[in-house]
């Protein structure tokens, strides 16, 4: 029985592994999953063979520990919680850009960073324009009293 859950264990993970190395965001939240999964079912099957039930022990038999089924059931909360703020985030980037593949948003991503910083640059100069414009107008303005009080 520990046999079946160790391969178990291997494929959900191997699976999860090979998933999250695809470039599409959909994929990599389904890697996730199967890799929270993995790890619920090595934290199970640490729990396997030690003893029975609380609700059916004898004066003789030892109770099993309740501590590995919490953290199990803990873990599933937790991966799911995670998966479902995965989705929803990859939901809106799709929604968003049209895409959930990292290389069209990488190129995405480039493209805007590269709008904005000619943005920046336009602002930039205008600033530079705008100071050395005042300046300007502030030597005329210094002539033309210099002028009246001449």
């Amino acid at each position: 029985m520990i046999i079946a859950f160790a391969l178990a264990t291997a494929v959900l993970f191997g699976s999860g592994a090979y998933l999250l190395l695809k470039r599409d965001l959909v994929r990599m939240v389904a890697g996730i999953m199967l890799i929270s999964q993995a790890a619920v079912l090595t934290i199970i099957a640490s729990s396997l063979n030690r003893g029975q039930a609380v609700i059916h022990v004898g004066p003789d038999d030892d109770p099993s520990d309740p501590l590995p089924q919490a953290l199990a059931l803990t873990a599933l909360v937790i991966g799911l919680a995670t998966v479902a703020l995965l989705l929803a985030m990859v939901h809106r980037v799709v929604v968003v850009f049209r895409t959930s593949e990292q290389d069209a948003l990488a190129a995405t991503e480039a493209e805007v960073e590269a709008r904005l910083e000619r943005k920046r640059q336009a602002d930039r100069e205008e600033v530079e324009g705008v100071e050395g414009a005042k300046e300007d107008d502030a030597e005329a303005i210094e002539h033309e009293e210099l002028g009246r009080v001449r």
